[in-house]
């Protein structure tokens, strides 16, 4: 028989990408859960990743028990569900997306009150991250970025939104229709770490040899947006911040990125929930 904790174990590892980042998700030691690794592959009798000092991968016998320990952890918390008590059976837990704007949140759950039968739980967190918790059934939906490639799960698209160049609402550029990477080469820049565009970012101003100072690197949106309204820097953000308070929003030329925000569930009636609809419906206003 296998422990439910080494189904644990392994799936952390395929999400996290090495041993520590899972050992820390499951809040054990990296050796415990090594040790934990090796005794699932004795009862499987195959060795389930290959492992060097850069990254671990997946063996052909690994990508094939995957299937089965999604289904099996997706199942066992399912019987947990089900067997919840009543107040806890309305409790809807929703991840969001960190990248969206606070301010937005707050106002679709504000619009939302009225359909909540129960309590609301929220996660922040990266798209990452957020498919991880859905993965292992810690949250019910996440309002997060919709791709095709997001298997086994209902998706419900939201909002569709391009990307633009946030800067102070006094700063040069700020009424402008358009604006290029190489007219931002002598201005001080923020970095949004988490940005699900920041490689693409990166590489659009490098191709144009636009190599500026960076005044802030930062995983929190509210904090850039505060500096960015003070004209400490200019970043790239998307679209929905267009209107934050002291914000221009300016789109970039030869920067066609997009992103569709929505909805995903392993469960048809959380994205039917009236919470979703009323969220989708703030969202899309």
């Amino acid at each position: 028989m296998i422990d439910r904790y080494l189904i644990r174990y392994f799936l952390a590892v395929v999400d996290q990408g090495n041993f520590s980042r899972a050992a820390a998700q499951c809040n054990v030691a990296q050796p415990t859960l090594s040790v934990g690794i090796a005794k699932l592959e004795r009862a499987v009798e195959r060795p389930l990743f290959t492992r060097s000092n850069q990254r671990v991968e997946l063996t052909e016998a690994g990508a094939r028990f995957l299937a089965h320990a999604r289904r099996i952890e997706q199942e066992f918390n399912s019987a947990l569900g089900a067997m919840r008590a009543t107040a806890d059976a309305e409790t809807i837990r929703l991840g969001v997306l960190s990248s969206i704007p606070g301010a937005a949140i707050a106002a679709a759950c504000r619009a939302a009150r009225g359909e909540l039968p129960g309590a609301l739980e929220l996660v922040f967190g990266t798209e990452r991250e957020l498919a991880g918790l859905l993965d292992r059934g810690r949250i019910d939906a996440a309002l997060s970025i919709v791709r095709p490639d997001k298997s086994g799960l209902l998706r419900e698209a939201v909002l569709d939104e391009g990307y633009g160049v946030a800067m102070a609402g006094d700063h040069r550029l700020a009424t402008r229709e358009i604006v290029s990477a190489e007219e931002l080469r002598d201005e001080v820049m923020i970095v949004r770490r988490h940005c699900e565009l920041l490689s693409e970012t990166s590489r659009h101003f490098v191709e144009r040899a636009v190599r500026p100072h960076f005044a802030l690197r930062s995983t929190n949106d509210e904090r850039v947006a505060q500096m960015v309204a003070a004209g400490v820097g200019v970043t790239v953000m998307p679209d929905s911040y267009r209107g934050a308070e002291g914000i221009a929003l300016v789109p970039m030329s030869n920067f066609p990125h997009r992103r569709t925000l929505g909805f995903l569930a392993r469960e048809r009636h959380f994205l039917d929930h009236g919470l979703m609809l009323a969220i989708s419906r703030s969202l899309a206003s």
